[in-house]
């Protein structure tokens, strides 16, 4: 019925349904943490950090010799990389994360792709690190993080998943939401305005041609249900600092979880 109404006001009140369109796009829901999650951040040294008038909660665990920054996905947060954090700590890293504006355990209200990628920028920075581990649209803020400072040099890099296109996450919402191509148009203007960019501009394949990374690999699920293995397979091929794995078995979030992968992330961190 719900989406009924959305097709109905598509049509009489499409103003309205963009700002609705708007909302979903740039407010967050927030996922309940396993036990094994919640008690990976309560070990965590934790500090908060204003930023865009958000209270940003970032962590850190271990004081090995080596450091590496994680990355969370959109409506994710630093504790779904409790498994990796572990191996990380036991191949003597110390361990960075943050939640990002209205994520996690951070202050709420609406955020952006543009504030999400301005951030990963201050976070390489404040806690000088060259290796990172990236979740799902973490990779999206991430690629777009360095593309836009060229200075920042990362040695190792590990994408688990790709996603591309940005348009490809508007077409989901305009799905899920059932709204008009007439709404969506007016959807993506908006978002133009507010970046400054095409949205057909902003694709992970092409943030990677301008990326200072010496290293990177793409973990990918081949049945992976929300980010498409061809969209990892488009980033590959238009990043030649890549490697790109096929898995299977573990899914979107599952990869977060899987043993192997874990000890591949470690492994190729060095």
């Amino acid at each position: 019925m719900k989406k009924l109404l959305l097709q109905i006001a598509s049509v009489l009140l499409p103003n309205m349904v963009v700002g609705r369109a708007y909302q979903a796009l740039t407010n967050p829901q927030i996922k309940m943490l396993r036990a094994h999650e919640i008690e990976i951040l309560e070990r965590a040294e934790k500090e908060q950090i204003h930023f865009n008038g958000f209270l940003i909660q970032t962590y850190k665990w271990g004081s090995g010799s080596k450091k590496v920054l994680l990355i969370h996905g959109w409506e994710g947060q630093s504790g779904n990389f409790a498994e990796i954090i572990e191996g990380l700590l036991r191949a003597d890293y110390t361990v960075f994360a943050f939640d990002g504006p209205s994520h996690g355990n951070s202050s709420k209200g609406p955020t952006s792709l543009m504030e999400f990628t301005k951030l990963v920028g201050e976070m390489i920075r404040k806690f000088e690190v060259s290796k990172l581990v990236s979740h799902s649209f973490g990779g999206v803020a991430t690629t777009y993080s360095l593309s836009t400072n060229p200075d920042i040099r990362i040695e190792r890099y590990v994408l688990l998943t790709a996603p591309d296109k940005f348009s490809e996450r508007i077409d989901h919402v305009a799905k899920q939401m059932g709204i008009s191509e007439n709404v969506k148009r007016k959807l993506i203007q908006r978002l133009k305005k507010e970046t400054g960019m095409e949205v057909s501009e902003l694709n992970v394949s092409l943030f990677v041609k301008k990326i200072n990374v010496v290293k990177g690999l793409i973990l990918q699920d081949k049945n992976d249900r929300i980010v498409p293995l061809s969209q990892s397979k488009a980033v590959h091929l238009n990043w030649k600092a890549s490697t790109l794995e096929v898995l299977e078995g573990t899914g979107h979030f599952r990869i977060l979880r899987d043993q192997k992968v874990v000890d591949r992330i470690v492994a190729f961190l060095g």
